[in-house]
């Protein structure tokens, strides 16, 4: 791999930068890693290396075929570079124990951060992970099903909009759009796309993400700002530039020595956190936490009659083990925890809901008909599951006809290994596969056993 000599150039000044190292390390292949769900997967992956930031992380040896592991459509596990679950190490250092948070994941496509923050928050707490592209919002939106948490909202919004919410999140997390040096390891069209021109392009687009957003963080709430760039332009500069417009200091997060992770101060006294390939056993990141010092006005609480569905309250009750309210929206019913009601009412008037708690489905005259949500949910009990194969896990995961003797008439979740996939509905003879379309596996898997 040859490196583009204006990025090690600029990289010369930059703390603990040794080029040689760093130039070897691109020409080893990068890690693979996963973080396993603390429900669904704690016991996964035992035998492999732990990602010492963070427990639930796990080093594989080699990179498996993960759309062909039934356990990675159910949401036990999500692959995530480990360097980015530092973000996990920062959480419970600066904010665990708080509960009742209002949590932002502002460019939080494909969902690795949301992933790993909906594990972490208590179920009073509230987590909006958005995107502002549709494409990439329709992803984030699977995998945050997958994850299975009510409270974890996803939405479809231009950052100037979410910032209308004025002091309303005390913890905004902001992966931002970057010219992407970190992950020249993993994506080689990265290092094509890379020019110093990208990097001054992309330092003033976080620049003006980050304006648009800071009025919607809450006096003494805490913006984490990361990046998987090693440029100072895209990074320390970025802190430097917020700390000359806002009353802002950075907050100190530790570090173990043999974490190789490099603790930088910026020209203003910004402290950041850099991940160098050569030091680290991840790719190239950066972050840093802020606290926001001045002023921020809270939004006004608003008056709202609750609209609660009676049948879908009582199927929602009979089949999710927590307590829970159904709203209905013009996405569908939906459960969501009985705190959340007010801040449904409240934001849904100012952004664009993809996902607000968990699909339950409709009623038809004769019977409830469940959403794909109910069956990949972390409070999921009390229901009809048939147990299958890892060939008949894939065949119905490709929408394929699946044979499923003397299955029980009526609505089944497909299980693997004890954890949902989907739903059917057993006709006695047959069965009819209700995996969504869009969400069926595409690749053609020669060997599978369709007998």
């Amino acid at each position: 791999m040859t490196l583009p000599p204006q990025l090690l150039e600029s990289l010369a000044s930059v703390a603990s930068f040794d080029k040689e190292r760093f130039v070897a390390a691109h020409n080893q292949a990068a890690q693979t890693s996963v973080r396993r769900h603390s429900i669904k997967g704690p016991h996964l992956f035992a035998d492999n290396k732990q990602v010492a930031w963070c427990p639930e992380g796990i080093y594989l040896p080699e990179r498996p075929v993960f759309t062909l592991d039934p356990l990675y459509h159910a949401g036990c596990y999500y692959v995530q570079e480990a360097s980015s679950m530092f973000l996990a190490h920062v959480w419970r250092h600066l904010i665990a124990g708080k509960t009742g948070q209002r949590v932002l994941d502002l460019c939080a496509a494909p969902g690795g951060k949301s992933t790993l923050l909906a594990s972490l928050l208590d179920s009073e707490s509230l987590l909006i992970s958005n995107d502002v592209i549709r494409s990439r919002a329709t992803i984030l939106e699977e995998n945050m099903t997958r994850w299975g948490y009510m409270n974890t909202w996803v939405s479809c919004n231009d950052p100037k909009d979410v910032g209308k919410l004025e002091g309303y999140f005390d913890v905004i997390v902001t992966d931002v759009p970057c010219s992407g040096s970190g992950l020249f390891r993993k994506d080689a069209a990265a290092m094509d796309e890379w020019s110093e021109e990208n990097v001054a392009l992309c330092s003033g687009r976080q620049q003006r993400i980050l304006a648009d957003i800071w009025p919607a963080l809450k006096e003494g709430g805490i913006l984490i700002y990361a990046t998987c760039s090693f440029s100072r332009q895209e990074n320390e500069d970025v802190l430097d530039h917020l700390k000359s417009e806002y009353d802002i200091t950075t907050l100190s997060i530790p570090l173990q020595p043999d974490w190789g992770i490099i603790e930088v101060t910026s020209d203003k006294g910004m402290t950041g956190y850099r991940f160098f390939p050569d030091k680290v056993m991840g790719e190239g990141f950066f972050i840093a936490a802020l606290q926001k010092n001045e002023y921020a006005s809270g939004m006004r609480p608003v008056k709202f009659k609750p609209q609660h569905h009676v049948k879908a309250l009582e199927y929602a009750q009979g089949i999710l083990d927590t307590p829970l309210q159904c709203v209905q929206t013009e996405n569908g019913y939906r459960a969501i925890y009985p705190g959340h009601e007010e801040d449904l009412q409240l934001l849904q008037k100012m952004v664009y809901f993809r996902k607000a708690g968990i699909e339950i489905g409709s009623p038809t005259a004769k019977e409830w008909v469940p959403a794909h949500d109910v069956a990949l949910s972390t409070t999921l009990h009390n229901h009809p599951a048939l147990q299958v194969t890892r060939d008949q896990a894939l065949l119905f995961l490709k929408k394929e006809d699946m044979r499923l003797e003397n299955a029980p008439k009526g609505w089944q979740v497909i299980e693997f290994n004890n954890h949902g996939l989907g739903w059917v509905k057993s006709l006695g003879n047959r069965v009819n596969n209700y995996l969504p379309k869009h969400w069926r596996i595409r690749m053609e898997i020669p060997d599978l056993d369709r007998e």
